[in-house]
């Protein structure tokens, strides 16, 4: 499909950003004029999606494409060789759905290349069509959220931005094989939705764990196919120019390094950010931020370390713990290039292809530890309910 149709140019021009030869503005290969740019494999791929109708907060999502490509233009290159294309913005089309389309068929087509979209938003709802854009790739995917909030909504209702988790997780034919969220805060979810979650055998971090402890998130970063970022989770101190940021949520470092670890995930094919309003953001630092952020995933895509222990496994070292209590054998691999860890999830016979993406789990050294106490690790558990 030619998806050149759905896009206009950013009126962002190269003039705007800071003299340099060693900023993004020169590295970057952009949509100008009539030159839609070519896409292969390997690419990152930027582009924004002008949508804000299924918002039930203030207007200005829509602008905040150009308005972060002008601070992320300025920020210097990289040192290693990466190949990234923007090819502007998609409008909002006549109708939401044509948007929901467009948006559909672009990732679709950009997975399919090899390239990884970097959707700037717009709102989160556009979630929704990411995940539609893996319909017809003929796997199960893990998505991971980053939100102060499940946005789960009520059953039946119309698509918006505070429910468009309920049209994922209720989309037939449906290809969610997990979904997780990191950063809610208690205090703003509902007991019934946290009940959901565990029933589903679907994971959360919560703000004060992530808090603790950042790299509690790293594993749950790794195991997603796709990443949607509501930049509302970060603390109004530190990103106030959002559709609903409160006082507490993350630090923008915090956020940056959650962007590197999604970036170092092997498996990851698409990520999105969300919810940024241009037009509460009187300095211009929550653009600086937000472009800070796509910064840090390039930076760790580049450092990606190819590690996954699905292939060739003489790069890993093999740990089997016995569980007396519970009956089952733990098996572990740690990457010698990396340090990361991952579990082995047994799955019935007959199922392989249905679930060889999924039964090598990311973890910590702390699940090690955790088997080697003989208890089953939380994340093997949810993993082994959800195979069988």
């Amino acid at each position: 499909m030619d998806i050149s149709v759905f896009f206009t140019p950013s009126s962002v021009t190269i003039e705007e950003a800071t003299a340099g030869r060693n900023r993004l503005q020169h590295k970057i290969v952009r949509f100008e004029a009539d030159q839609f740019p070519d896409v292969s494999e390997g690419n990152l791929v930027i582009f924004g999606v002008e949508e804000e109708r299924k918002s039930v907060f203030e207007a200005g999502c829509a602008q905040a494409p150009d308005a972060v490509r002008r601070q992320l233009y300025e920020l210097y290159d990289f040192d290693d060789a990466v190949s990234i294309v923007d090819l502007g913005n998609i409008r909002a089309g006549e109708g939401y759905a044509d948007t929901l389309f467009a948006v559909e068929q672009t990732v679709e087509h950009l997975i399919k290349k090899g390239a990884i979209p970097i959707l700037i938003g717009g709102t989160q709802d556009l979630t929704v069509a990411c995940y539609r854009g893996y319909g017809h790739l003929e796997q199960t995917v893990n998505l991971v959220t980053v939100d102060s909030l499940l946005d789960f909504g009520e059953p039946g209702e119309e698509l918006s931005d505070r429910n468009y988790l309920n049209h994922i997780v209720l989309h037939n034919p449906n290809y969610l094989f997990n979904y997780s969220n990191i950063g809610q805060q208690r205090y703003l979810v509902d007991p019934e939705l946290m009940r959901l979650m565990e029933k589903m055998y679907f994971d959360t971090v919560r703000l004060g764990v992530a808090n603790e402890n950042l790299w509690e998130t790293e594993p749950v970063l790794r195991q997603a196919d796709l990443v949607s970022v509501d930049l509302s989770c970060v603390r109004w101190s530190d990103l106030s120019a959002t559709t609903h940021g409160g006082p507490n949520g993350l630090y923008a470092e915090q956020i940056c390094q959650m962007a590197r670890y999604a970036g170092l995930n092997d498996k990851l094919t698409s990520i999105g950010f969300y919810n940024y309003n241009p037009l509460l953001d009187k300095d211009g630092k929550g653009a600086e931020l937000v472009a800070q952020v796509i910064w840090c995933f390039i930076d760790g895509y580049k450092d990606r370390k190819g590690d996954q222990p699905l292939g060739n496994r003489e790069d890993f070292v093999k740990y089997t713990v016995h569980s007396e209590a519970h009956g089952h054998q733990l098996v572990f691999f740690k990457s010698e290039k990396s340090d990361r860890w991952w579990m082995d999830v047994p799955y019935p016979a007959g199922k392989k292809n249905k679930y060889e993406r999924h039964h090598l789990v990311p973890c910590t050294y702390g699940d090690y530890q955790c088997a080697t106490n003989d208890d089953i690790p939380d994340r093997w558990w949810k993993t082994y309910q959800k195979l069988t």
